[in-house]
């Protein structure tokens, strides 16, 4: 059997106040997860929101990240507090710690993104990471949230950084999406990657545009794009239209504590140089270096790392480098999804030379 979990049930671009009643529509006694930061800001309005409702409410935080530990004291809280429902707000683990815990405790789950800086408010799948903030394990779930309540000002209140990241991360999916799947013949498929180059464009033309004027409309278009359109080529595309280096490379990363204080999409988008410097020099792949050189002047006109050292992993050691390369390289690693063997000494070459100049590359 084929199970195709394409997109939520419901997506209402609103305000919080006017997503009250779709809420209640789901549940009468739901748990609200988020982080510490999310809630302060969010809980006040919506906890209002919800009591006109009618609805009998609980909040909790999740901690420490979208770990195993966590799943289980949140469980514990779901059970005391009766939940027929899931609201998860916040970022990219807040959100996947509310769909995770929603689909082990077969309760139906809202999402309320704080930032555009990933698409998890949309998509039907989870990443498990350590206590200690690395990441370990991905989880497909059954299906996409049951509503995705998108309200532009709460997003606005963000730090422009996280939309940055958000950028980053939803270019991947052309970058990965062409390598891995670019060939295949089935429809859906060839839809997705398709619907991946149409990001990348939207993005390339209307980014700097919309970090310009927040919460214009050019900005909203940028936010539809990262948080809803990245999610409906996660949905389209599924567990076959794969990730390929640039998450891989995220995943080794989150194994170095250095590198904790950036976000998702900034490290998915220096993987994204990783792996076209992959295909520069272990394939003398000559589109690959156009592509790597037109994303370091779109990184650079917008605010993207376009090195470790932007990473602020400049000092590291290379003892911690040669572990995430290692980490990355493991036996089931998306890394190995490229049409060529990649290994630790490869990587690492990689990793250091994304900056490298087409002048420079030539000599």
């Amino acid at each position: 059997m084929s199970r195709l979990a394409i997109a939520p049930s419901q997506v209402i671009r609103c305000t919080l106040a006017q997503g009250g009643e779709a809420i209640a529509r789901i549940g009468k006694q739901p748990l609200v997860v988020g982080g510490v930061q999310s809630l302060a800001v969010v809980q006040p309005q919506l906890q209002l929101i919800l009591e006109q409702q009618q609805l009998s409410t609980a909040f909790a935080h999740y901690s420490p990240d979208c770990s195993e530990s966590t799943l289980a004291s949140l469980k514990a809280k779901v059970k005391q507090h009766q939940a027929d429902m899931i609201i998860g707000v916040g970022g990219g683990k807040a959100l996947d710690t509310a769909k995770l815990l929603a689909h082990q405790c077969q309760i139906p789950v809202v999402t309320i993104p704080t930032s555009a800086a990933t698409c998890a408010g949309w998509t039907a799948l989870s990443n498990i990471y350590s206590e200690q903030g690395a990441y370990l394990y991905d989880v497909p779930l059954e299906r996409c949230p049951d509503l995705l309540l998108l309200d532009y000002g709460l997003i606005e209140t963000a730090p422009q950084r996280t939309l940055v990241a958000g950028i980053g991360d939803a270019l991947a999916k052309w970058y990965e999406a062409s390598v891995s799947s670019g060939n295949s013949q089935q429809t859906f498929i060839i839809g997705a990657v398709q619907q991946a180059r149409v990001l990348r464009d939207i993005l390339f033309q209307k980014s700097h545009a919309a970090l310009q004027e927040p919460g214009g409309e050019v900005w909203r278009e940028v936010v539809d794009a990262t948080v809803m359109l990245a999610g409906v080529i996660g949905g389209l595309g599924g567990a076959q239209c794969r990730t390929v280096a640039a998450h891989a490379v995220h995943n080794g990363l989150t194994h170095i504590l250095a590198a904790h204080d950036t976000l998702h999409g900034e490290k998915v988008a220096y993987g994204i140089l990783v792996q076209l410097r992959l295909e520069e020099m272990l394939q003398g792949n000559q589109l690959a270096a156009a592509a790597r050189q037109q994303l370091l002047k779109f990184y650079a006109e917008i605010g993207l790392p376009q090195s470790l050292d932007d990473l602020g992993l400049g000092n590291i050691t290379l003892t911690e480098l040669r572990q995430a390369a290692e980490i990355t390289c493991s036996p089931n690693s998306d890394i190995h999804h490229l049409p060529f063997e990649v290994t630790p000494d490869h990587l690492m070459a990689a990793m250091v030379s994304t900056k490298i100049q087409e002048e420079a590359r030539k000599k």
